[in-house]
């Protein structure tokens, strides 16, 4: 029999077969991206988008770079270490990794009902069911995923069909709206309007609070760790960024060209609307389907991440996928007494993400700098620590910046 402790040691990587690998990964990328990809991320790019028009495509740009330098150091230092970021974070001072823990946990409260929320503004746009009844038998398909025997399967292989289907749908929106490429491309290095809040909600909505550990944790969950993995965990987390920047780059055009084409999107739902000016009643439908995949993908990972910081790497797989449906069944409780989460505080779960983002962070980069004995002896790129600490520096920036317009945003000053 195994020693548990060796199971669970930064050098080990667990053997497995070569299918089962490739699903653990493409799983951990999706559940990355498809976390990101909620209905906050939908509502933030439609709002931006008619907000700034084709000078959207710098912040897109800005949130894309620091997204990836701070990835690529994540995946790694986690990945290598076989230890979660709040484990990480109690060896380098006791009691941090705590803090860092409840902070994620709080955030992706918040951020799930409105993903719940979100599931059943989908349903309705797809089916045409209440929104409050699709969002709680959104819940109860979530649930039953981590109630099935094989919960972490079920879950790799949902959220990657899931996250397939939406770029298609959305390339093929995108396509249809006939957005003005060229403006945006022009944009995108000569921006007519630069807004710092714009840009921490984004850097926050895709990698911030949950959203950042979400893929390393559950690509560690699946036996994927160690130094001898560094290969796929580099690749890995690049391809989950660009997943997620796909998805945001389509979903800006189609929105903009909806908006370039003089249309006014003047409704609660700005997104559903300019889906049915480019596409008609299918198109309608068809943001309705991406809008409950995104969503639902999203009750999946920010349940799986938040519970994944109250819980142990070496504990029980059982235990923490009950806990896991003991968060989103409270998650759908809330939901049912609020109602539908309003917009703005969508918007703002993004921007508060973007303030917990250079704590977690900051743990992170010191393990990598600081406590090789963490990672194994494994020598640290000196090139990775510079990006990372160059957009640790932004992410700083942008909190601070941000901070005073984000609660405003809340309160309504």
């Amino acid at each position: 029999m195994q020693d548990p402790a060796l199971a669970n040691a930064p050098t080990a990587r667990k053997r497995r077969p070569r299918n089962a690998q490739r699903t653990a990964l493409l799983g951990a990328l999706f559940l990355m991206a498809t976390s990101a990809i909620g209905p906050g991320f939908i509502t933030q790019t439609t709002t931006f988008t008619v907000q700034l028009g084709a000078a959207f495509a710098f912040a897109i740009l800005i949130s894309i770079l620091v997204d990836i330098a701070v990835q690529l150091n994540v995946w790694r230092i986690i990945g290598i270490s076989g230890l979660r970021a709040q484990e990480l974070g109690n060896k380098v001072l006791p009691g941090i990794g705590w803090v860092l823990a409840v902070l994620v946990f709080a955030g992706g409260l918040v951020f799930n009902i409105g993903n719940i929320a979100g599931t059943g503004l989908g349903a309705n746009a797809m089916l045409g069911v209440d929104p409050k009844i699709g969002g709680l038998v959104s819940a109860v398909v979530a649930i039953l995923i981590f109630l099935s025997k094989r919960a972490g399967m079920a879950l790799d292989r949902i959220v990657v069909m899931l996250g397939a289907v939406m770029i298609l749908l959305m390339l093929y929106v995108a396509v249809v709206a006939a957005p003005p490429v060229g403006e945006a491309l022009k944009n995108t290095v000569m921006p007519e309007t630069v807004d710092i809040l714009v840009i921490t909600t984004l850097v926050g909505g895709t990698v911030g609070g949950y959203i950042t550990y979400a893929g390393a944790h559950r690509m560690i969950d699946s036996g994927i760790r160690g130094p001898g993995a560094v290969k796929e965990i580099t690749r890995t987390s690049v391809l989950g960024i660009i997943v997620t920047g796909v998805m945001r780059v389509l979903l800006f055009l189609a929105i903009l060209g909806v908006v370039a084409g003089g249309v006014a999107l003047t409704s609660d739902n700005q997104a559903a609307e300019a889906f049915q000016h480019a596409a008609g009643e299918i198109g309608l439908r068809m943001f309705g389907v991406i809008l409950w995949a995104a969503s639902v993908t999203s009750v999946i990972g920010a349940s799986y991440t938040s519970v994944s910081f109250i819980t142990r790497t070496d504990g029980s797989p059982r235990r923490r996928n009950l806990l896991t449906v003991a968060f989103i069944a409270v998650c759908a409780v809330i939901y049912a007494f609020l109602g539908q989460a309003p917009q703005t505080l969508l918007v703002f779960a993004g921007a508060f993400n973007g303030l917990i983002l250079p704590i977690g962070f900051a743990v992170l980069l010191w393990v990598a700098l600081r406590r090789r004995d963490l990672l194994g002896g494994y020598r640290y790129p000196v090139w990775l620590i510079v990006i990372g600490v160059m957009a640790w520096l932004v992410t700083v920036f942008l909190a601070v910046y941000s901070f005073a317009p984000a609660i405003d945003l809340l309160t309504g000053a």
